[in-house]
């Protein structure tokens, strides 16, 4: 079949990925589960190689590689006794299956400016969302990246963006990046003073349209007495009157028909 089908590794890589992305199966059970009949024939890693290649590009390395460590594997279950585990690893760059020193909290804790001015370059660069996974996690701590800081610099980094590059679909990059939970995702909504008031509107439509946030997050910054959000904060709700009344509407129209 690997002759008449070349990519038949990475066909079969996209039909079990989701299963693990979903959490369907743990990744030891998987991994050890289909390379059995692979093991013999030299070409277990060659399958699980185009897996966790599909697998970080829709999670971290760091995080794929915590799926690994966890599930105890190792590479030597998968590799012929005579090969090389060290050499085969850097060669095929899967360092992070084995962890690195960017886990220890040694690094320095960059301002909300830093923070801006790098989340600024890689989106000027258009870097995918890999990259910034990578540069996130090397540069900042999980205390850091869970900060309110790190989402208001984020958010302000990807309007920015918006406006440079006049792409508004970049919200769904957001989405991808951070919105991962209810609470990241209303943290997500807390928009700086810097924000243009005359594209308020726009973003909270593109937001809102892009499934970003939703409505109960929209309801909570509008009525949030958080001291680090008012500055600007009353110029911008009446910036965004309207909007507040179509959702106020179009959620009576849904009760009513409900």
């Amino acid at each position: 079949m690997e002759i008449d089908i070349p990519h038949i590794w990475l066909y079969l890589a996209e039909i079990i990925t989701p299963i693990l992305r979903e959490g369907g199966i743990p990744m030891e059970e998987l991994f050890r589960e289909i390379a059995k009949p692979l093991v013999p024939l030299g070409k277990a890693t060659t399958l699980l190689l185009e897996i966790l290649g599909l697998l970080c590009k829709g999670m971290s390395h760091k995080k794929a590689g915590t799926l690994w460590r966890e599930g105890g594997l190792s590479w030597k279950e998968f590799l012929p006794e005579d090969q090389d585990i060290n050499k085969f690893i850097t060669e095929q760059k899967v360092e992070y299956t084995m962890g690195d020193s960017s886990d220890a909290p040694s690094r320095k804790e960059l301002t909300s400016e830093e923070l801006c001015k790098q989340l600024d370059k890689l989106l000027k660069e258009n870097a995918d969302n890999q990259r910034i996974y990578d540069w996130i996690e090397a540069n900042l701590s999980e205390q850091q990246i869970s900060s309110n800081m790190f989402v208001r610099a984020l958010m302000t980094s990807v309007c920015h963006s918006a406006v440079v590059c006049e792409c508004l679909p970049i919200w769904g990059r957001l989405r991808v990046w951070v919105c991962d939970s209810p609470e990241k995702r209303e943290g997500a909504f807390r928009v700086g003073s810097a924000t243009r008031l005359y594209l308020l509107r726009m973003f909270f439509d593109a937001l809102y349209d892009e499934d970003v946030i939703k409505e109960e997050a929209f309801y909570k910054w509008e009525s949030s007495k958080d001291s680090a959000e008012q500055q600007g904060k009353g110029v911008a709700l009446k910036s965004v009157t309207a909007f507040y009344t179509w959702l106020r509407e179009a959620e009576d129209e849904s009760d009513n028909n409900n």
